[in-house]
């Protein structure tokens, strides 16, 4: 936002001017839970300063609402007590219809964070990174499917996966969201009609990891205005429809100290220096730890197959789509510079979570000084029984029960993040597993569709 009032103008008195003059009534300010559902409060703009200084009133249960508008009660989080939602006007972006929005910390009421507030999570990783002299840049991927309003499935003309019929098909709709994430200051880097009937796919830029997942749940929003505007809605599900490809939420990381990166100009494969090496040799040891935080919905099993690019084989590979992480090299086509992207993440996932989840892995991994792994080449689906056995590859777990289990007996994720935000997730997920339990895959993907919409 542009800078136009006076400098002795508080902040919030200068975010109010500016959102004034550009026509904002409303502001709303949301976070993100365990179950990876946006919850949101809205005032008027002049209740601004409040939103900002003292917050709005939140329940501690909106740490463990449940994607069916249950609530998955711990023994700590109960209806007991009271929390405060205060935006961070560093972040706020103006939306059409009189709207802006910024993102949310949630505070206990004498002030302290809460330990299960994910935004603040993610911070503190950031900042022990910057502490150890990595600067990190994020950049996420977001897979959606446009559905009716009620849900079910739009007819259409026949669809090309990757082809141009759906961008010319939906390009009513595609120019909409263009200019909505335009107005509200997110370049898209590019957009594409994915594999799916009326799924896309769109890229952002890489930025901080906070400053990044902040992006993500603005773009999924922006993405369900332009939707509605078109009479449509979007799903965000791991698995809209049974037995088609699920939704991905991929998150590419890269790393430098002291301005030089970590993923090219060393003397390991493809240039990888050994800090970096050890980054992703974190990562490789972590991710069935923390899996569930990344994929540890009810839907997201189905979506984690070989053979749907979905990185279901823990290993890592150059530009290998069947990897956990897949490793991007630098080069003219690539002009981020070396990445890492982390496949198996969905967007049922916490984004604040999952990008603090992963980072946490890539920093205790220098930290400990693991070795990079054997690199994958090729599909690891490829190789026989014995070939994956003594290449130390395996399929991670498709059963949330498991998932779930192993993130709840993790010592490494309980000393990485916490015990708090490990047992509400736990909660929340072994709710949605109770619930679900007699629900057939369609009546599944049917029943939740919409529950990662916004």
């Amino acid at each position: 936002m542009t800078q136009i009032a006076s400098a002795d103008e508080s902040d919030a008195a200068k975010a109010q001017h500016e959102l004034q003059e550009a026509g904002v009534r409303t502001v709303i300010g949301t976070v993100v839970n365990a179950s990876g559902i946006t919850l949101a409060k809205s005032v008027p703009l002049t209740r601004l300063k409040t939103f900002h200084e003292s917050g709005m009133g939140a329940a501690p249960v909106w740490h463990v609402f449940t994607i069916d508008g249950g609530i998955a009660f711990t023994d700590s989080i109960t209806t007991v007590g009271d929390m405060r939602l205060k935006i961070d006007i560093a972040g706020l972006r103006v939306l059409q219809g009189g709207r802006a929005w910024a993102p949310g910390n949630l505070f206990e009421q004498d002030g302290a964070a809460s330990p299960v507030c994910a935004r603040r999570l993610l911070a503190d990783v950031e900042g022990s990174l910057d502490e150890a002299g990595y600067h990190v840049l994020v950049g996420h991927e977001l897979e959606f499917f446009l559905v009716a309003p009620d849900g079910s499935a739009l007819e259409t003309a026949p669809w090309v996966p990757y082809g141009a019929t759906g961008l010319l098909d939906r390009s009513a709709f595609l120019d909409d969201l263009l200019s909505e994430l335009n107005r509200a200051g997110i370049p898209m880097e590019q957009i594409h009609a994915e594999y799916g009937r009326n799924q896309f796919e769109f890229s952002l830029p890489p930025a901080s990891p906070v400053r990044a997942a902040d992006t993500a749940v603005l773009a999924k929003l922006i993405v369900g205005i332009a939707a509605r505007a078109h009479s449509m809605q979007a799903s965000f599900s791991p698995m809209p429809f049974a037995g088609t490809v699920g939704n991905g939420a991929h998150q590419h990381f890269s790393l430098r100290k002291n301005g030089l990166p970590l993923f090219s100009g060393g003397s390991g494969p493809h240039g990888i220096c050994a800090e970096g090496g050890a980054a992703i040799g974190g990562i490789i040891a972590g991710l069935p730890d923390i899996q569930g935080f990344l994929t540890g919905s009810v839907l997201s099993g189905s979506r984690l197959a070989p053979g749907t690019w979905s990185g279901a084989y823990l290993c890592w590979g150059l530009e290998n789509r069947e990897a956990s992480v897949r490793f991007l090299n630098e080069g003219k086509s690539n002009p981020h510079g070396a990445n890492v992207e982390v496949k198996i993440v969905d967007p049922s996932a916490n984004v604040y979570l999952a990008s603090a989840a992963i980072l946490a892995l890539a920093l205790d991994g220098i930290r400990s000084g693991q070795k990079l792994p054997t690199e994958i080449p090729g599909d690891p689906g490829r190789l026989s029984e014995g070939e994956r056995h003594r290449a130390n590859v395996r399929l991670l777990s498709d059963s949330p029960a498991a998932i779930i289990d192993a993130l709840d007996k993790s010592h490494l994720a309980r000393g990485l993040l916490g015990d708090a935000v490990v047992d509400a997730t736990v909660a929340v997920r072994r709710y949605e597993q109770r619930i679900a339990a007699e629900l057939a895959p369609d009546e599944l993907a049917e029943r939740f569709r919409l529950a990662w919409s916004i």
